[in-house]
């Protein structure tokens, strides 16, 4: 995936201006001459960051961080401006922006500012990637393995599991030792936190996906329901230890 500098600037003379100095400094700059232009070609999938300044023709710069969080736009936003005040700053920070400078701005701080937003975002994508890769092996769980799974971070013991699947003992043990084989964790509190990171990420994304453990609300045989309708464990039963 590409990073870019994603800027927008009507100015033709301080936005070439701002292109050299941003490709000077050894990062990759594309430039638009107002929002709507850049909204054309903007993608939710896009890397980098965006540098705007808030005094654009039609599509102001907020107008246009109105937008891009509709959209689910995610990209810093670092604002630029030659008529800053206090109401404008305070209204696109509190909307998320990462930055809000003055023009003109010193070249050292506005590059600072723009590699630090990179760096955010590299931060950003890497979880995003952790994430998908989670997600990616829950979703490879059979539904037995499911089964399990719920009721092994419930804090049954596989004595526990097999009575309540009625299946046998030794057969848990197998679908548990491929549970985890897929998941890739190596002990049971490694498999707790790694369902718990996950039921967190299901609470903070607003439109989710139907999370793979929902819809197993089985009960354990101490009387915890494991999984709730959410996909988060609504049982903190504290037996973590190691009974295979």
């Amino acid at each position: 995936m590409t990073t870019n500098v994603l800027l927008i600037e009507d100015d033709p003379a301080v936005r070439n201006a701002l292109v050299d100095l941003i490709r000077s400094a050894g990062m990759q700059c594309i430039a638009y001459a107002c929002a709507e232009d850049f909204l054309k070609e903007a993608t939710a999938q896009e890397s980098g960051c965006v540098l705007t300044d808030v005094r654009l023709p039609h599509m102001s710069g907020v107008e246009l961080q109105a937008a891009l969080t509709e959209l689910g736009f995610r990209l810093p936003i670092i604002f630029l401006t030659a008529y800053g005040d206090i109401a404008t700053s305070v209204q696109t920070m509190r909307a998320g922006a990462f930055d809000f400078l003055e023009k003109p701005v010193d070249s050292t701080t506005l590059l600072d500012r723009l590699r630090a937003a990179l760096e955010t975002d590299a931060r950003r994508c890497y979880a995003d990637g952790e994430k998908r890769q989670r997600r990616a092996r829950l979703e490879g769980l059979t539904t037995r393995e499911r089964e399990v799974l719920t009721l092994v971070v419930s804090g049954s013991s596989n004595k526990e599991i097999a009575k309540a699947l009625g299946i046998s003992h030794r057969t848990i043990e197998v679908y548990r030792s491929r549970m985890m084989q897929k998941l890739q964790v190596g002990t049971l509190l490694q498999l707790v936190s790694f369902t718990e990171t996950c039921a967190l990420e299901d609470e903070r994304t607003p439109a989710r996906h139907p999370h793979p453990l929902d819809g197993i609300a089985l009960t354990t045989p101490t009387g915890f329901a494991a999984v709730d309708g959410t996909g988060t464990l609504s049982s903190r039963h504290a037996r973590y230890g190691e009974r295979f």
